[in-house]
């Protein structure tokens, strides 16, 4: 490479940094920097496991909020009773079938046992309950011996275990363990141990407490919505309206201010984009999610400084209709605070708009010309396309074969590193579990736990996400993560080679992190990028050609 590349290339690096602009008002910069992620609305599970009535109403956990609203916590009391059969259900479940011998409140079977006054002794406990169970039903039942058979059956996932490990993690409130337990009852379609130990549950969790118990709040949505088997339970039982326009912009500003998640991705992609286009002189770029067009801030900014002057840039924003609420209106709103950013830096642009789902954008949707170096950017997009396993059309490979078609210098590919999409439900639960509890942990060393706007970040901006993962199937679960590896095949597959990450950008990166907690890692492994939380990645950025 020559030198003037590479001063040209280094420049282009440094100019990628987020600096605010000092010449842009306020509001129009703000709007910027607020992350416009999309928010699922009329998703729900048409498939059936249960027929539970009400599930809903007994279990919803969340009460509405707003930003000038309290927030309950829940600690409501629940009694359980052992069944004839060994189940544990609660009394209210007992007086709610009275046509049944054993369920009829008449019935002298057994005295109910409090949840909260387990003995610490385990072995004592089993022993006492295997004594009554010898008057009740004689010298031969093996009723006890049931429940140790659930867990140890149908599953080798060790933090399970036994009847009385879940029974023993109730004693010690181990509530990851309680939340497991209780996917798994709802895995194995058991409807009476999955509704007891929501019971348990609902006294542990809270939206003001520590990362596990806030999570486990949104958790234990998932498995109510996914036990009610209804779509429209999803957001009965989250029990938010949605909150005005204002209020989401402010939301999401906020979780892209104190998470580096969505700053990492763009700025990697971004340093791909400027490395491929640095002797460009006329560049289109296409985005495949554009939302608040917030990415394009630091890459006009980068181009305005670049040596020789910028060249002319194109954006084409593609967007779901459905973005245009937490926009506060249509692409046009994009299109003309770029193309005002754009002459205050003195850079020649245009900018096309697709108000159009990525399931229905065809080549004549693009604008291509002739003339032009063509740039694709696909940040954390492709997961809410359906693949093979959802619908034959596989849009998640079509888009990828369109775009190869079309012969660009680069594609950016920003995902989070997670394996939800097509897992079956209880290794879905226990990895969604694993993944954003590090993404609330970090948020938590940002935010106070009492901090209003916090709770209000994870209940519009990731709690519809954790519920959709958990209680949704088919075409309906619009959250459908891969790891890089997997997206690796897809690109091969689609003819793609790896285009490296510039060691400048990632310098770049490690200076960004250091404004934030030290617990973050960046990590450049088979020339992608990982940014993760402790020992957990959460998000990978690569480029392809």
């Amino acid at each position: 490479m020559q030198a003037s590349q590479l001063h040209r290339g280094s420049h282009m690096a440094k100019r990628l940094c987020y600096q605010p602009l000092q010449e842009v008002d306020a509001y129009y910069f703000s709007q910027f920097q607020s992350l416009g992620r999309q928010l699922y609305s009329n998703v729900g599970n048409q498939r059936g496991h249960f027929n539970v009535q009400d599930i809903g109403d007994r279990y919803c956990t969340l009460e509405s909020s707003s930003g000038s609203h309290g927030y309950a916590t829940h600690n409501s009391t629940s009694t359980v009773t052992f069944s004839p059969n060994g189940s544990p259900v609660s009394q209210q479940d007992y007086r709610s079938n009275p046509s049944d011998q054993h369920n009829s409140p008449d019935n002298t079977y057994g005295s109910s046992v409090s949840g909260s006054s387990i003995t610490d002794d385990i072995s004592d406990f089993r022993h006492k309950l295997l004594e009554l169970e010898t008057v009740m039903l004689g010298p031969d039942s093996d009723v006890i011996y049931s429940f140790d058979s659930i867990y140890q059956e149908g599953t080798d996932n060790p933090e399970m275990g036994t009847w009385g490990q879940v029974m023993d993690a109730i004693t010690k409130g181990n509530l990851k363990k309680i939340l497991i337990a209780c996917a798994k009852a709802v895995s194995d379609n058991d409807a009476l141990m999955a509704q007891w130990l929501m019971d348990e549950l609902r006294k542990m969790v809270s939206v003001c407490g520590e990362p596990m118990q806030r999570l486990g709040a949104y958790m234990l949505e998932g498995l109510v919505a996914r036990l009610a088997s209804s779509g429209s339970c999803i957001y009965k039982s989250l029990r938010c309206k949605e909150p005005a326009r204002a209020e989401l912009l402010s939301y999401m500003h906020l979780l892209y201010e104190v998470c580096p998640y969505f700053k990492f991705g763009y700025m990697s992609a971004n340093g791909a984009i400027a490395e491929a286009m640095k002797d460009e002189d006329r560049v289109h770029i296409i985005d495949f999610q554009i939302s608040q067009g917030t990415q394009w801030v630091t890459l006009i900014q980068a181009f305005a400084g670049r040596p020789g002057g910028p060249p002319h840039i194109r954006i084409t924003g593609i967007d779901d209709p459905a973005s245009a609420y937490a926009r506060g209106g249509g692409l046009d709103i994009v299109g003309k605070r770029l193309s005002k950013l754009a002459k205050l830096f003195n850079v020649p642009f245009e900018f096309h708009s697709a108000s159009i789902s990525g399931c229905n954008v065809h080549q004549n949707n693009l604008g291509i010309r002739r003339g032009e170096a063509l740039a694709v950017n696909f940040a954390f997009m492709l997961h809410h396309m359906p693949d093979e396993s959802v619908s034959t059309e596989n849009h998640r490979d079509r888009l990828l074969r369109l775009v190869k078609s079309l012969s660009p210098k680069v594609v950016t590919l920003v995902e989070q590193e997670s394996n939800t999409n097509t897992a079956a439900f209880f290794p879905r639960f226990v990895e969604t579990l694993d993944y954003y509890n590090a993404m609330f942990e970090s948020i938590d060393v940002t935010l106070p736990r009492q901090h209003k706007e916090r709770i209000n970040i994870e209940q519009h901006c990731l709690a519809r996400e954790v519920v959709n993962i958990l209680a949704c199937e088919g075409a309906e679960r619009v959250e459908r993560h891969e790891l890089l590896g997997k997206w690796r095949l897809r690109f091969g597959l689609a003819g793609f080679t790896p285009y490296p990450l510039s060691s400048l950008v990632n310098a770049t990166i490690k200076t960004l992190l250091d404004n934030y907690s030290n617990r973050y890692r960046l990590e450049e492994r088979e020339g992608a990028l990982y940014l993760g939380w402790m020992d957990r990645d959460l998000v990978a950025s690569c480029a392809w050609k």
